[in-house]
């Protein structure tokens, strides 16, 4: 399937928070599992660098990117990315190539 936009978050753990921005992420992933619009959602660690996250979703459209920022995964990131993150970064992306 052809997917046309993106989200591409870089989040910085505040010192400490790892465990409980993976717990927090986790629990993202089910309330993202409910919205038909979001083809893939990804979120993972960067391996050499402690407490950096990623976190990557991909939309056939920008009505769906929408729904998805404005839903309820979208709510419970902007209620607690002042507690968890020390740096975010938010990045609204158009596919140009893919497999």
């Amino acid at each position: 399937m052809n997917t046309k936009f993106t989200f591409l978050l870089q989040l910085k753990a505040k010192p400490g928070k790892e465990a409980e921005v993976e717990s927090f992420l986790q629990g993202e992933a089910k309330l993202v599992s409910g919205e038909p619009g979001t083809i893939t959602w990804h979120a993972a660690k960067d391996e050499s660098e402690p407490g950096s996250y990623f976190v990557f979703d991909t939309f056939n459209n920008e009505a769906a990117r929408e729904a998805h920022m404005n839903g309820e995964a979208g709510k419970e990131f902007v209620a607690n990315k002042d507690r968890l993150f020390s740096d975010v970064k938010i990045h609204r992306l158009a596919v140009v190539a893919q497999k």
